[in-house]
């Protein structure tokens, strides 16, 4: 489908990025995973020319890896890889996307010099990557993607703690009812400062927006709807500071779990 879209639009620069996944297909990763496990020479070729038959492209913009491990940092092995995709003309920049609330998991990573952007979970909630994560980037110039918004869709302000999820649909396992009812109640807190007028979903993509090192955003949009409301949000428009410092207030600091994925 991004193919296809290229396709359509030669007359414009649009840029491709995609993932490598883990050989062993296990994510997030976890301290003690082997990097030959996980990103071997082999499979990190094979899955970017695999990419390029698929998009139809020559070159591909941004190629990240789908998990990472701060201790694979030194390995040569990857180092050595992306550097003769790069020479090759295949990549053009590489990037890591950090595990779930593991922001500063690959800050060694990043002071090889080799990534050019790295994939991380921030939002109202997940605020942590301001710490060491930012700073670090902004130092090295390094782009940051902000992922996962609205908190898997807490942050659409839409769940209850009746919510059901289909069969089938990852987010059943992930909003255990330890995580539901704590998220639905962090919600509600939240509910209590929005502008009159303002959706929950509105506020929390300009939260992100907000912050200068922060290059883009990726929401999930599988409806028409979804995507005319959040690109909507790009319109200059910008939070009043006072809120701004109120929704610091809102941090919620969480470390992984077996259900966090």
């Amino acid at each position: 489908m991004l193919g296809k879209l290229v396709k359509r639009h030669t007359g414009k620069k649009i840029y491709s990025a995609t993932k490598i996944p883990p050989k062993n297909f296990k994510w997030p990763s976890k301290k003690g995973y082997r990097l030959e496990d996980c990103f071997p020479p082999s499979h990190i070729i094979e899955y970017t020319e695999l990419s390029l038959k698929n998009l139809g492209v020559e070159k591909i913009d941004l190629m990240q890896f789908h998990v990472w491990e701060d201790a694979w940092a030194n390995d040569e092995s990857w180092q050595k890889t992306i550097q003769t995709l790069i020479s090759e003309g295949k990549v053009d920049a590489f990037g890591i996307s950090v595990n779930r609330w593991e922001p500063e998991n690959c800050l060694n990573t990043l002071r090889t010099g080799l990534i050019d952007s790295v994939q991380v979970i921030y939002n109202i909630f997940d605020q942590s990557p301001e710490d060491k994560l930012f700073p670090l980037c902004k130092e090295l110039d390094i782009a940051v993607i902000a992922r996962v918004p609205f908190d898997e869709g807490t942050l659409t302000g839409t769940f209850t703690k009746d919510t059901k999820f289909e069969a089938g649909d990852w987010r059943g396992s992930y909003f255990v009812p330890e995580n539901l009812n704590s998220s639905v109640d962090h919600a509600e807190k939240l509910r209590k400062i929005l502008p009159q007028g303002m959706p929950m979903a509105e506020l929390a993509l300009k939260f992100i927006l907000e912050n200068p090192t922060v290059c883009t955003t990726i929401p999930g949009m599988r409806k028409e709807r979804n995507v005319l409301a959040n690109t909507g949000v790009s319109n200059g428009q910008r939070l009043e500071s006072k809120l701004l410092q109120e929704l610091k207030n809102h941090r919620w600091d969480r470390h992984p779990t077996s259900w966090s994925q």
